[in-house]
């Protein structure tokens, strides 16, 4: 099936997209007067060549050459480019202050049917075509040169997951068992994410999700399964007689975390947003299909692997040791060269175990410690002496930390936020010091007219409110679609903020609720406020409006699968409270550093913004999900000791006891994974990385080991 899916996804390709679709609302309304009047102006991807002189750009020699760069951009098939020494774009020059007429911009435009792939290759062959002058800076910004690129960061979780598991384990079979059984199910579910592509509206970083999700739980899963068929091995059953065991507990334990998980991501179908929708169905399909990896395929490789799980060589060791580094080093944005040299190495030693008696000699064994003398038990001793106390601490830190989400503020960030050495945020910054940090968001107020309204005369009450209106640094007169006989008009607003500050949202809502009103009472016309910003707001208000709702059918989806795996209504009232709690404190932390700017040096962002409308979202329907993994493996064990001995107060310590190292393995793996995404440049993935992480290791720390 792997193969086959490649082949097909090869021959098929991906369909995702960066196209946004806003839902119904005011802004979507102006999209679509602006496409039907103005031929869809800025409906496509957009850039921006910036450049700053230590003189007058008008001067000959900068315009020449200037001039000649802009020609061969244009000259490039779909690219369209608006000079600033072309009569429609004068205003394009910085007008006044220390940086008049010293910073300047051309506007570049593609159209929206563009691929990724091919918006990518004309920004590379547009920075290619750039003049050297001295005293000439050139930036790049907007959507075209700020594309998404594919996280690499995912290797360095899987280089440290290997160690994780060498140490957990003791053993390279063992420790392979999981990882191959985690691609297995990732690869088939990204294949087929990218075929569905095609039909279905999935963002640009779908698979990154799917990825991001599946490796941390495709892991998790065979780690489970596979630590309980050592288990019985250690029992002293036969290897199939372990494996029945280990599904039939461990396994089944599995399905029910498994599905609880795709039943959080499918929440998110609530929402009925097309890109939405297509990240909750890519993310799905690749857990369900790690999942299914791991109750199916992780069988029959034990029934391969046998006893031989329990032996090592110090030629795998080795090996092993060797492609964990390479795949560390990779990660860390090392030359691909490097891993290769580390595997090539890995594969002599291999071959050399055959002739080399040392690398041909077993690792030794280590004994487990009998679990009445290992610290988890102590540990869970000691918490079930002392209840209250723990109850106590490990709500109160748990509530101290979610304290900054009671000042969450959702939007989305702007070229502003990203680091510093960039050429996006460069271009940023020039366009704030030469034209005003509302430059970078501009407001577009549009309207179709009816048949009569044809004058600047008639719309001149609205230009003046506009340009009065606090907030606004300059608007223009009335832009109609035809000078003779037009259908439509659109001003064009700046405002005195930068995009994601406050003010600006502030602004379009006063302009939406006051300004426009009664501007325009005397005129037959429903002005629209539209542009990235307007669609910031709109779309934030449209998920926070509906987030209760899918948090509610999430909770209640999965309270009722938890009363029927356990037949108990506080065990998953229980379950549903904690997660809660945990989920409230990660996002209390990703308030911290993404909005009030905490810490950002150590995640690597420019600036403290808003939170993207759609993270807390998705990190409630991962999280969920991914925390009722743990608590679905703990609790199953708990039962089965309580099945096995009837004495609830043992059940519960000794389930604590026997489950503590390979949960705190399976999320330490996770922790690692998620949170080599802090690497990347992408915002986005850099606080998804940065949410999950902390919500797993507190969820496997204070919630697990403590409340």
């Amino acid at each position: 099936m792997l193969f086959a899916l490649g082949g097909a996804s090869g021959a098929i390709g991906n369909g995702f997209s960066t196209e946004f679709s806003p839902p119904d609302v005011e802004s979507q309304r102006g999209f679509e007067i602006i496409d039907e009047h103005f031929g869809g102006q800025g409906g496509g991807d957009s850039g921006t060549i910036v450049f700053r002189s230590d003189r007058d750009v008008t001067d000959p020699a900068i315009s020449g050459p200037m001039n000649e760069f802009f020609d061969k951009v244009g000259a490039i098939e779909g690219v369209d480019v608006v000079s600033p020494y072309a009569a429609e774009g004068q205003q394009q020059i910085s007008p006044q202050g220390a940086e008049a007429k010293r910073i300047a911009y051309a506007r570049v435009e593609v159209p929206r049917d563009v691929s990724i792939e091919e918006a990518a290759g004309i920004a590379k062959a547009v920075e290619k075509l750039e003049p050297e002058l001295p005293g000439l800076q050139i930036e790049y910004g907007g959507q075209l040169f700020a594309e998404f690129a594919p996280p690499e960061s995912e290797v360095l979780g899987l280089g440290f997951a290997i160690v994780i598991l060498i140490l957990a384990f003791g053993s390279v079979l063992s420790m392979g068992l999981p990882i191959g059984t985690a691609a297995a199910g990732i690869g088939i579910g990204t294949m087929l994410v990218a075929i569905l592509s095609n039909v279905i509206t999935m963002p640009d970083f779908t698979s990154t999700l799917g990825v991001m999700i599946g490796l941390g739980v495709g892991i998790d899963y065979a780690l489970f399964i596979v630590t309980r068929y050592r288990e019985g091995l250690h029992a002293g059953f036969t290897s199939e007689r372990a494996t029945a065991i280990a599904l039939n507990t461990a396994g089944r334990a599995v399905l029910f975390a498994g599905v609880t998980v795709v039943i959080s991501l499918l929440g998110m179908l609530i929402m009925n947003l097309a890109f939405v929708n297509g990240l909750a169905i890519g993310a799905a399909i690749t857990v369900l299909f790690t999942m299914v990896a791991s109750v199916t395929l992780l069988p029959a490789l034990l029934g391969f692997t046998r006893e031989r799980v329990e032996v090592t060589r110090w030629r795998g060791l080795v090996a092993a040791g060797l492609v964990a580094l390479g795949l560390i080093l990779l990660g860390l944005n090392m030359p691909p060269v490097v891993f290769l040299a580390m595997a090539a190495v890995a594969m002599l030693v291999i071959v050399a175990g055959f002739f080399v008696p040392l690398l041909k000699r077993e690792v030794p064994k280590r004994q487990p410690k009998p679990v009445e003398q290992t610290f988890p038990y102590r540990w869970s001793r000691l918490i079930q002496n002392n209840p209250w106390p723990a109850v106590v601490a490990g709500t109160v830190v748990l509530l101290v930390v979610a304290l900054p989400l009671l000042s969450i503020r959702l939007g989305f960030s702007d070229e502003g936020n990203f680091p510093e050495d960039t050429t996006t945020r460069k271009a940023y910054d020039l366009l704030a010091l030469g034209f005003g940090p509302g430059f970078n968001g501009p407001l577009v107020v549009v309207t179709e007219l009816p048949a009569g309204i044809a004058s600047q005369q008639a719309l001149e009450p609205i230009t003046t409110a506009l340009q009065r209106t606090e907030g606004v640094a300059f608007a223009t007169p009335a832009i109609p679609n035809d000078p003779t006989n037009p259908t439509a008009a659109l001003w064009r607003v700046i405002p005195t903020s930068s995009p994601q500050d406050g003010e600006t949202t502030e602004l379009v809502k006063r302009l939406r609720n006051d300004v426009l009103p009664a501007a325009g009472e005397g005129v037959d016309i429903d002005p629209a406020v539209t542009g990235f910003v307007a669609v910031s707001v709109d779309f934030s208000k449209y998920l926070g409006d509906r987030l209760p709702i899918f948090v509610g059918v999430v909770l209640g989806l999965s309270f009722l699968l938890l009363m029927a795996v356990f037949r108990s209504l506080l065990v998953p009232l229980k379950a549903v409270v904690m997660n809660l709690i945990s989920i409230g404190a990660a996002y209390g932390l990703v308030v911290a550093v993404f909005q009030w700017g905490w810490g950002k040096e150590l995640v690597g962002i420019g600036k403290g913004g808003p939170i993207e409308p759609f993270v807390p979202m998705m990190m409630f329907a991962i999280v969920f999900g991914l925390s009722m993994d743990y608590e679905v493996f703990l609790l199953s064990r708990m039962k089965e000791e309580y099945d096995r001995t009837g004495d609830n107060a043992n059940a519960v310590a000794d389930g604590l006891a026997v489950t503590a190292r390979v949960i705190t393995a399976a999320a330490l793996i996770m922790v690692v994974v998620f949170g080599s995404f802090i690497l990347e440049e992408d915002r986005v993935v850099k606080l998804m990385g940065t949410g999950l992480a902390i919500a797993v290791l507190l969820d496997a720390t204070i919630v697990r080991m403590l409340l």
